[in-house]
Parts: structure tokens; C-alpha cells; sequence
């Protein structure tokens, strides 16, 4: 439960830096900077802190999810997805890896014109 609590805590703490960051990566070009920004550093720290854990280096258990799960986990989803891509790639599973991205991408992007055109209809009814 303690640990929960902290995944918890870790979470509203990478909601918060993102909105900041979005604030102050903010333009008028109309192009996503902040959100940009902020799914390339938290893929690097998410790559990071696993390859050390896979390393063995010290990074306890508890911290790694604290972190990962937590913080990074409401900093960036995206993260997650290209680093599970590096894994595949690293494995060897080039194939499969691509069919991630396809599948990850034109899924999220389906379901999302989905989600919206039944929003809209919600409200029009």
C-alpha cells in the first residue's frame, strides 16, 4: 500500500512538471512543442533507468516503479511505447517491433476519431 502511495505521489509530480513544461515550451507556431519535448526526455530517462536495472546497477526495485510507473508514467505514455520498441528492436524482433508502431499509432489515432465522433454525438443527443 506504502508503495502505492508513492507511485501515487511520483505520478501528480510528473502530471505537474508537465504542465509546466508545457508552459514553458509553449509557442504560437501551432506545432506541439511541449508535448514533443517532453516524450523525447521522458523516453530517454524511461530507456535509461531500465537499461541500468537490466545492467544490474543499483536501482532498487521500488525506486524503478516509483519512477517509471509513476513519474514517468504521467509525464509521457509515449515513453513506455518507444522504449518496449528498443526492446523489440534490441531482441532482434524488427518485424514485430514495426507492427508496435503501426498498430500503436493507427490504433491510438482509430480509436481516438472514434472516441471523439462519439463524444460529439453524446452531446448533440
Amino acid at each position: 500500500m506504502r508503495k502505492l502511495l508513492w507511485i501515487g505521489l511520483a505520478g501528480a509530480a510528473g502530471a505537474i512538471i508537465r504542465v509546466v513544461i508545457g508552459r514553458i515550451v509553449s509557442n504560437d507556431s501551432g506545432f506541439p512543442f511541449s508535448t514533443l519535448t517532453v516524450n523525447i526526455v521522458g523516453t530517454f530517462l524511461l530507456c535509461f533507468i531500465v537499461a541500468g536495472a537490466v545492467q544490474k546497477l543499483v536501482v532498487h526495485k521500488e525506486l524503478q516503479d516509483i519512477v517509471t510507473s509513476g513519474f514517468l508514467g504521467s509525464f509521457t505514455t509515449f515513453s513506455a511505447v518507444s522504449m518496449e520498441t528498443v526492446l523489440l528492436i534490441q531482441k532482434g524482433q524488427i518485424i514485430v517491433a514495426g507492427l508496435y508502431i503501426i498498430f500503436s499509432v493507427i490504433g491510438g489515432i482509430s480509436v481516438g476519431m472514434l472516441g471523439f465522433r462519439l463524444g460529439r454525438k453524446r452531446v448533440r443527443t
